[in-house]
């Protein structure tokens, strides 16, 4: 079913449908092929991306397609299937529309009171009418996976929007352009899971892709990715390794992205 989906990424024809808003970058949904049922996909050209003051111009494409790389050593589906190719406004990346269960959310902000069994608190405020209501997200294995996997690749950005919560239970995560920052700049709505233990099959998945990384798709991520960024990613698993347990948030650096979704 992946090969067959990249396959499909790599040789179906990019009919642009539209833009997708508000995103800060260029984003089109596209049909990946000229009948009309053909799979959709996300595709972000190069040429569309605005400069950033803290990452290379014109890399954000490469970050996508090397955070798919990094899920796939890890064995979770972290990220769904990715990959750089050309299109109609030029090379960029092109990944798979994953349609989310319109009835479910793996991110809520809730008024405030007791955490519903299942879920994990992570910060308290109040909304515009200003009644205190919290931010929280599920506990759940599709969750604790994706926040390890935001804390290897140093992700700057995982919004609740950028969860997608899929009707069998998976949890996709997406928008990854702007990760492997050589500097620690992780910003997540994940923070429910700080302080807790690692489990064997997390730590099982991060030895496997720090094993990786000394290898192929270090050697991949070269094409994608500068070797201080490489380095640093390196570190960032061995210190996950190391310490056995989610982080909690530091200062120095705002510890939520803005807005949360």
């Amino acid at each position: 079913m992946l090969s067959e989906s990249l396959d499909l990424l790599a040789t179906g024809e990019l009919t642009l449908l539209g833009r997708i808003m508000p995103a800060s970058n260029q984003t089109y949904l596209c049909r990946l092929g000229p009948e009309e049922d053909a799979p959709q996909a996300v595709y972000k050209p190069t040429s569309g991306e605005r400069p950033l003051w803290d990452f290379e111009d014109g890399t954000l494409s490469n970050r996508e397609y090397a955070a798919y790389l990094v899920s796939e050593a890890l064995g979770w589906s972290v990220v769904p299937p990715t990959l750089l190719r050309d299109g109609p406004a030029g090379p960029g990346m092109v990944q798979l529309w994953c349609e989310p269960d319109a009835g479910a959310d793996a991110v809520d902000v809730v008024a405030a009171g007791p955490v519903a069994p299942g879920w994990l608190h992570v910060v308290d405020a109040h909304d515009n009418e200003d009644r205190p209501v919290m931010l929280v997200h599920e506990d759940s294995p599709s969750l604790r996976r994706m926040a390890a996997f935001d804390l290897a690749v140093n992700n700057t950005d995982r919004k609740g929007g950028h969860v997608l919560a899929m009707a069998d239970g998976h949890r996709y995560g997406v928008d990854h352009g702007v990760c492997f920052h050589e500097d620690d700049k992780l910003r997540t709505v994940l923070w429910g899971f700080a302080g807790l233990p690692l489990e064997q099959a997390e730590i099982d998945g991060l030895t496997s892709l720090r094993a990786q990384l000394d290898g192929d798709l270090g050697n991949e991520l070269g094409f994608l990715l500068n070797a201080d960024e490489i380095a640093a990613t390196r570190r960032r698993v061995d210190r996950l390794l190391r310490t056995g347990a989610f982080p909690e948030a530091g200062g120095g650096w705002p510890s939520l992205p803005w807005p949360p979704f």
